[in-house]
């Protein structure tokens, strides 16, 4: 199993650390006001001008014709495939990605897909696995339509597709007449931590997105890009799916906060990733992933301490983690400061000396 929840222990003390995910981020109190003061309308039929202008300005941000508000990332991925595939076609992505791991099969269950694992590490497949799992279109075999990247690859370590790879991928995706969908669930960690703008990002992909509920704060959203046949689309998935909403502009109105806010501080979570990262590479026994954003993998198991053992072990003290492809994952984001990194360290290191 790729991702085990924490257990949830009646027992145990309040949560003063949480490094589970970035999913966990809170609201900031400015980001609060400027979703009370938001002006809004009727979402479903265009009237809603905060869902306008933050829809706009994330199309702009990635070189796009148009986008989309949705409530979800998974419904970004899910209905960009639905536009993207028939019944019966073949996505092609790495066999950790988001769409398969973590979707609840819902490109098989409600399109019909099959998705094609490839096989890298780090969470990424390399141009050459991609060109060597293309095959010629035949009858007997599924019509290959969407090669899918994660950006970042998230139980890769938050690693970071290279600008040169994703260009190598679309040329090849272009040779063979396959579509590219780019997974943004972190793409902005990507770009801050690269130094890529998301325009030259995400430049051939013909569909991509933003979530606005991780590493930028917000409580609810992502956005999808792409085409405005490719939107107009989509947006008939999202009213089937249930996706259209109403005055949505108060959560739209937190979305725009952030991209004015807290695009740049993303560089602070990386920079108290490798801080955590340093911290527990300096104990004897524990192996860790040197980060590229704001995940760090590690595993205790050299110095005694299973890692099951050793989220248990923390979360009596208040701090939780998740464990994920049998190593325990903590996520940095804005509501982890640099003393909590400290204490987190220090936690370990004293679980480990009584292991």
């Amino acid at each position: 199993m790729l991702y085990t929840p924490p257990p949830i222990d009646p027992k145990a003390p309040p949560v003063r650390i949480n490094l589970l995910s970035d999913t966990q981020t809170k609201p900031t109190a400015a980001m609060r006001e400027a979703m009370a003061r938001a002006e809004v309308g009727d979402e479903q039929v265009g009237d809603d001008p905060t869902v306008n202008a933050l829809c706009e300005r994330v199309a702009d941000l990635l070189g796009k014709e148009a986008a989309v508000y949705m409530p979800s990332g998974t419904m970004c991925n899910v209905t960009a495939t639905l536009v993207h595939c028939r019944p019966g076609d073949e996505i092609l992505a790495h066999e950790t990605a988001h769409i398969i791991a973590r979707e609840g099969g819902a490109h098989a269950a409600i399109g019909g897909f099959q998705v094609t694992q490839l096989k890298g590490a780090d969470g990424q497949f390399t141009p050459e696995t991609f060109r060597k799992a293309l095959h010629p279109r035949t009858r007997y075999q599924p019509p290959q339509t969407v090669v899918s990247v994660e950006q970042t690859a998230n139980i890769g370590g938050g690693t970071i597709w290279k600008k040169a790879a994703l260009d190598e991928i679309v040329e090849i995706a272009r040779q063979h007449g396959l579509v590219t969908h780019m997974d943004g669930a972190r793409l902005l960690n990507a770009t801050v931590a690269s130094g890529i703008s998301p325009r030259d990002m995400t430049a051939g992909w013909d569909s991509a997105w933003i979530d606005f509920s991780k590493g930028l704060g917000a409580p609810i959203g992502g956005v999808l890009a792409g085409s405005r046949a490719f939107i107009d689309a989509v947006w008939q998935w999202k009213q089937r799916l249930g996706g259209s909403m109403r005055q949505a502009g108060i959560c739209a109105a937190a979305c725009i906060y952030a991209l004015d806010h807290h695009v740049d501080r993303l560089a602070d979570d990386h920079a108290n990733a490798r801080a955590l990262a340093r911290g527990l590479s300096q104990i004897a026994g524990i192996e860790v992933q040197e980060p590229e954003t704001n995940l760090v993998f590690f595993k205790p198991d050299g110095a005694g301490v299973p890692g099951d053992k050793m989220v248990a072990a923390l979360r009596q003290r208040g701090v939780t983690l998740a464990m994920m492809d049998g190593r325990i994952r903590a996520c940095t984001h804005l509501d982890v400061n640099v003393s909590q990194i400290e204490e987190t360290i220090g936690y370990v290191r004293e679980i480990v000396r009584g292991a």
